[in-house]
């Protein structure tokens, strides 16, 4: 692991003990009810009303956020009536909404909607966070909870640049001044976490582009604007442009997924359009990313005499752990599992909106194991087939539990 992504470890500290049987059933059943029907960006009203009614059993007062998806939920020592705003809160953080892909696996929980799954683990963000809040409000019932906990479900992860930006807009940050979350990893083996200090995630944007031009026939190409080759040459150059504009180890890259333009062998179309994707390691070179791309395109564009338009639309900045926050959830997952229960991790190229509450609050996020132990076979997010080891369901909630009790001893 390199130096600046390492993280100082601290011996175990005595914790309460593990999820009673009872509160483990409930909490797999409460998954499996999410992956049976799952919910798109701003359409979880489902999902919303089952969390809302189970914090609401505890005895707590969830509010749901503008729209009428995802909410929050503020845990204070002593119950809700406690003194507050004494220190500023500990955010934990569920992503909540589902992917528009088919379930493909044969399980009794598959889910129950058409082109619908969730397929990124966002059900066990969700229960994790749920069961975490479970047992810090018992805590609270007891005076045992030492400082303000917030549980923030937060939907439309995967909608670009993600719900998270109206949460914010909507205060979920309020009194907050520390956040953390997890993202299933079907890599690393369920009771564990994978961890890093600084950027664990990439910057993800993505990039339509229109061409346009005088077109004509293709015997007669010198008094055409060649669309079609002016396309081909941006494909080609524009991410070669790039980089040469930036540090190679900013990471930038640009990639194309789409080109339309033509219909006719015989004749050189007015238009063309491409679509793709801007990838980046690296905040700074991320900021600058859209005046980057724009200039590239234009000077290609300008040298065979297209016209164009650049929709660049941001979508997220890297999740950039911050190395006291890393630290923090690693000492809470030894003090719970021990050291062999946390790795180390690499920066993937993934995007996530939780980079956006960092732009305001310190946090960090682990990768939370959710393949079975002993099993090699590849896995991926984003599959119609994914599936989890359901006992990383209870290791979330550890780590989050655990990290809210030694946030209060570190203030």
């Amino acid at each position: 692991m390199s130096p600046e992504s390492s993280i100082r470890t601290t011996g175990e500290t005595p914790l309460p003990g593990a999820l009673p049987e009872a509160l483990r059933a409930e909490l797999i059943a409460f998954r499996r009810d999410l992956h049976m029907h799952p919910e798109l960006g701003h359409q979880e009203f489902r999902t919303t009303a089952a969390i809302r009614e189970r914090l609401e059993k505890a005895g707590l007062a969830p509010r749901v956020l503008p729209g009428g998806t995802g909410l929050i939920c503020d845990i204070h020592p002593g119950g809700a009536d406690a003194k507050r705003g004494v220190r500023p809160m500990l955010a934990l953080r569920a992503d909540i909404d589902a992917l528009p892909i088919p379930d493909t696996k044969t399980v009794p929980y598959r889910s129950t909607v058409p082109g619908r799954a969730h397929a990124c683990g966002h059900d066990v963000h969700t229960t994790a966070v749920l069961g975490a809040g479970l047992v810090l409000a018992g805590l609270a019932r007891r005076g045992e909870l030492p400082h303000s906990v917030r549980l923030l479900f937060q939907p439309a992860e995967e909608v670009l640049p993600g719900g998270a930006t109206d949460a914010i807009e909507a205060g979920v940050l309020e009194g907050v001044g520390r956040i953390v979350a997890v993202h299933c990893d079907p890599k690393v083996e369920a009771g564990r976490v994978g961890l890093r200090a600084g950027p664990i995630t990439s910057a993800c944007d993505r990039l339509e582009l229109s061409l346009d031009g005088p077109g004509g026939h293709t015997a007669r190409p010198h008094l055409t604007t060649d669309l079609v080759t002016a396309a081909a040459k941006i494909v080609t150059e524009v991410p070669a442009v790039l980089s040469r504009r930036v540090d190679t180890r900013a990471g930038l890259a640009l990639t194309w997924g789409r080109l339309e333009a033509g219909h006719a062998p015989n004749v050189i179309p007015q238009h063309a359009e491409l679509s793709g994707t801007i990838r980046c390691l690296d905040l700074p070179a991320w900021r600058i990313a859209p005046d980057l791309v724009h200039a590239a395109i234009d000077e290609v564009a300008t040298l065979h005499r297209a016209k164009f338009e650049l929709d660049y639309i941001r979508g997220v900045p890297p999740v950039v752990n911050e190395r006291a926050t890393a630290e923090l959830l690693r000492d809470a997952m030894v003090s719970r599992r021990g050291h062999d229960s946390v790795e180390d991790t690499e920066q993937s190229l993934g995007g996530e909106d939780f980079s956006w509450y960092l732009e305001h609050v310190p946090g960090a996020m682990a990768r939370l194991g959710v393949r079975p132990p002993g099993d090699r076979s590849p896995r991926d997010l984003h599959q119609g087939d994914f599936d989890v080891d359901e006992s990383a369901i209870e290791a979330g909630v550890e780590l989050f539990t655990a990290a809210a009790l030694l946030d209060a001893e570190r203030e």
